[in-house]
């Protein structure tokens, strides 16, 4: 059976969003959500009934030793609002230590210059780069 994730890496300031295709196989980058312009639960939830899914792998913020951050707190406390909203919601959680780090080397590599730029895009890709590890593993 195919089934359509959607992935978020969530900030105080943003949420990267990114998807996966029908197969499961492969995450692109989707969007930035600004939370101080958009109410932020309403958007994710138009997103799971525009790409027609109830599965969502979300990032986890751990220290370099494996303890989660207070972020982490942050996200589940997201999780939970989204939850009230959108009925069998799956929540599939992923560590994603370094994966900003590594999304603002993928973009620097790609040649994105300038602060601007990249605030707009480093979320989307490093939820793209959550939802490829999660697609990953379980293959």
């Amino acid at each position: 059976m195919f089934k359509r994730y959607l992935s978020l890496d969530v900030g105080d300031v943003r949420i990267g969003v990114a998807k996966s295709d029908i197969m499961g196989m492969i995450a692109t980058p989707l969007e930035v959500i600004d939370r101080r312009k958009t109410k932020a639960v309403m958007r994710v939830k138009e997103l799971c009934e525009e790409h027609n899914t109830k599965s969502i792998v979300i990032g986890i913020p751990k220290s370099l030793d494996g303890t989660e951050k207070r972020q982490a707190e942050k996200v589940r406390e997201f999780m939970e609002k989204l939850n009230k909203k959108i009925d069998g919601l799956e929540f599939i959680e992923i560590d994603e230590r370094l994966s900003t780090v590594s999304a603002d080397k993928m973009l620097q590599n790609n040649g994105v210059k300038g602060a601007i730029n990249k605030r707009k895009t480093v979320d989307q890709v490093a939820a793209a780069i959550i939802l490829q590890t999660y697609l990953d593993m379980k293959r």
